[in-house]
């Protein structure tokens, strides 16, 4: 066999591949037979190929509705919603229950609480057998009283009472028949606990104020004590500068010899008038001494 002949019989393999994926005979053949002739068409299932639709499904789901005489159901229906986004096999099988056991579902209905995130299927069961839905695994369902909890102990059938008249299954695939409550536990009080624990919040609050007033106090100390050394350090500095004074008048010629000694002598005799007072005040402070002769 040449080469040319190699490649036609790959083109006409790929020819038949293709023809048979985007006309699937079997499933047309199938549609065919069990809904008889014109309900699906070739022409049905090449669209549902081209438009990355699941065939199988779409048509199974046709002829289990028709089977169980739906047969409004079609099969752009299923399609529509298929491309929405829904879960096809759970609208057929929902459908099917609700017609076996006489509820009414309409198919936009069915599609709608499908669409909206809720499973179609456990909510037609759910209307055939009640649904039980019992407390958590601990067997307990926290709450807190509005306005305290003795009207609740006085009678619990208001809990059931409220419940129901607020109509929480309302917009729900899910209808509330009854409220059993079989016990009523008092847990601990959580109002009280708020204010205890707001309490010692404000207590925190007001040492945290006092603990930076405290500091705010001993830094300003600090700085206090700052400008004293500070301003002792300026009179010592003005101190030192006096005799550089002195010996700058005694070069001018602003300042006599004669003068320079009444100057010594006034501060000799004060340095003596201040270690005499002195000395008086230490005598006069401390404790006469007894003679015991």
């Amino acid at each position: 066999m040449d080469v040319m002949g190699i490649i036609m019989l790959a083109l006409l393999l790929i020819f038949v591949f293709l023809l048979f994926y985007f006309v699937p005979i079997g499933m047309w053949i199938q549609g065919m037979v069990s809904l008889g002739f014109g309900r699906i068409t070739i022409i049905d299932l090449i669209r549902m190929r081209l438009r990355k639709i699941a065939p199988r499904l779409i048509v199974d789901g046709v002829i289990n509705t028709h089977k169980a005489g739906l047969t409004n159901i079609k099969t752009d229906m299923l399609e529509t919603h298929y491309l929405a986004g829904g879960n096809v096999a759970n609208i057929v099988v929902a459908l099917i229950a609700s017609d076996k056991a006489n509820i009414p579902l309409p198919f936009e209905t069915a599609t709608a609480i499908d669409l909206a995130g809720r499973d179609v299927k456990s909510a037609v069961e759910t209307s055939v057998y009640p649904k039980v839905i019992d407390a958590p695994r601990d067997g307990y369902l926290s709450a807190v009283a509005k306005d305290g909890i003795e009207r609740v102990l006085e009678n619990p059938d208001n809990i059931s009472r409220a419940v129901l008249e607020k109509g929480l299954d309302a917009g729900t695939a899910f209808e509330i028949l009854s409220i059993d409550i079989a016990d009523l536990d008092v847990g601990k009080n959580v109002g009280a606990q708020l204010q205890a624990d707001q309490a010692e919040a404000d207590l925190r609050v007001a040492q945290a104020r006092a603990e930076t007033r405290r500091a705010m106090a001993v830094a300003e100390e600090q700085e206090m004590k700052a400008r004293t050394q500070e301003m002792q350090a300026k009179v010592v500095e003005s101190e030192s500068q006096v005799p550089l004074a002195m010996a700058q008048a005694f070069r001018e010629g602003k300042l006599g010899v004669f003068d320079y000694v009444n100057m010594r002598n006034i501060q000799a005799d004060t340095d003596m008038r201040e270690s005499i007072s002195g000395g008086s005040e230490s005598e006069s402070t401390s404790p006469p001494e007894r003679d015991n002769g």
